[in-house]
């Protein structure tokens, strides 16, 4: 059995090769791919077989998937041409024969108002017109995304957002990893759709609360309004598309759009996930 794993040059992809390696696949049954191979040398150097797979270049797919059994399918993170990109990796995994394909989806994808997930619903409808068996993970928030906050504390500034009351269920992408490692390692996980995310959800003002144990001052929280946070981003220098993507998203996470908490995930690796201060202190 052949698994490739997509994106092993970004975090998630990289992570789920270490936990594959970890539960004991042999490395000549791993294929790592990405667009910068050459930041692939040590898996190469472990037999771990490394291709190059461009989303945007399907010739390079085509060579990535050849031979697999399994894959390992990373969304990808550019707005507005990822849903073309998408469909061009499963297009390629139809090609190759792939006979289970693991696919990183968004929370509740199929009815989320959160903007990124418009792309993950149509991913999902894609790879279920395709044939092919599929499991799909739709993972919630990843704790590292709050690392920026992290810097912003140690650095004196103010956490402001939109998010109001909105509470998250994220967890490490440690943990996202070795989910998607389980699924392809055991038996029995085709044709199912899990909410991956946290064994707790937090709000911005338990955040704040561990930045300020993290940095050893207290940190000072802003809850904005949508139009006000929307200015403030413009006056960042963030492009106007950018500022109000953002602001969807935290409109979305204050009507509670990342507030589920449902155990998959830590039923899947078999212990908690990781608490969010760990994975803050850790970064």
């Amino acid at each position: 059995m052949t698994t490739v794993v997509t994106g092993a040059t970004g975090h998630v992809g990289r992570l789920a090769l270490e936990a594959l390696l970890a539960r004991g696949v042999a490395p000549a049954e791993l294929v790592a791919t990405g667009r910068r191979v050459d930041t692939l040398g040590d898996l190469a150097a472990l037999g771990v077989a490394v291709r190059r797979a461009d989303y945007d270049d399907p010739a390079t797919l085509d060579d990535a998937f050849a031979g697999a059994t399994q894959l390992l399918f990373v969304s990808g993170s550019e707005v507005g041409a990822r849903l073309q990109q998408h469909r061009a990796v499963v297009d390629a995994a139809v090609r190759a024969g792939v006979r289970h394909l693991v696919y990183t989806s968004g929370p509740r994808a199929d009815i989320s108002t959160l903007p990124v997930n418009a792309d993950h619903k149509a991913t999902e409808e894609y790879i279920a017109a395709s044939g092919i068996p599929a499991t799909i993970l739709r993972n919630n928030w990843y704790s590292e995304n709050y690392l920026p906050d992290l810097a912003t504390a140690r650095a004196g500034g103010e956490i402001v957002s939109a998010t109001g009351t909105g509470r998250i269920a994220s967890a490490s992408r440690a943990d996202y990893a070795e989910g998607a490692a389980v699924v392809l390692t055991e038996h029995g996980h085709e044709h199912k759709v899990y909410e991956l995310g946290g064994d707790s959800a937090w709000d911005y003002d338990e955040l704040v609360a561990t930045l300020s144990q993290l940095v050893g001052h207290q940190v000072t929280r802003r809850d904005a309004a949508p139009q006000e946070r929307h200015a403030q981003l413009l006056a960042g220098g963030l492009p106007e598309e950018v500022a109000a993507f953002v602001v969807g998203i935290e409109t979305a996470i204050a009507h509670g759009a990342l507030a589920d908490v449902t155990g998959d995930l830590s039923r899947l690796i078999g212990r908690p996930t990781v608490p969010l201060a760990t994975t803050l202190a850790a970064g």
